[in-house]
């Protein structure tokens, strides 16, 4: 039986990393470009998105570890029970690690590129080129962090499952009786 405790503390980080996430993409950094005597340049709001978008992508790797720490990664440990349960278990691990990986690398993408800030000076003929981070990275992100909560607490369900009272069968030999 899968444990709810374990459930629950997966629940609350995915959803604390949920709301990191969105709140950095609400305060993702924005620019408005500055006219000094005939030079121009830009200037650049807040950067807390950034730190958000950290705290969410380490939040969402606890959570991760947490999950594979109970079910020991579902190569290490005792087999799991052949049927459906085994099945989806180890589909759903492969989906959760493929939805965790695309969440990290936009929480990671987005935090990298929120936090770079161009220093163009031109004249103001040519106004420089004031980069931002596009809008919806860190959505992106978001999103898939739900998709990897749902996956992940449906493979320790699973796994549990199929890990719960099998123990698999020991005998490798043929037996013989004695000769006389």
């Amino acid at each position: 039986m899968a444990s709810t405790l374990l459930l629950v503390v997966v629940f609350v980080f995915d959803l604390a990393a949920f709301a990191l996430a969105v709140a950095a993409e609400q305060r993702r950094a924005n620019a408005s470009i500055q006219k000094d005597a005939n030079k121009s340049y830009c200037v650049y709001g807040s950067d807390i998105a950034t730190g958000l978008g950290v705290g969410s992508l380490l939040v969402l790797a606890v959570s991760q570890l947490v999950i594979m720490a109970a079910s020991r990664c579902l190569c290490c440990g005792k087999a799991l029970r052949p049927g459906t349960s085994r099945a989806r278990a180890i589909a759903l691990f492969i989906t959760c690690w493929v939805t965790f990986i695309i969440a990290e690398v936009c929480l990671l993408a987005g935090s990298l590129r929120n936090a770079y800030h161009t220093k163009y000076r031109t004249s103001l003929s040519n106004p420089p080129s004031c980069e931002t981070l596009r809008k919806g990275v860190f959505g992106a992100g978001a999103a898939f962090i739900v998709f990897t909560g749902i996956f992940s607490e449906l493979y320790y369900v699973y796994f549990s499952e199929a890990h719960d009272g099998f123990q698999p069968d020991r005998d490798t030999g043929i037996r013989m009786g004695t000769y006389k």
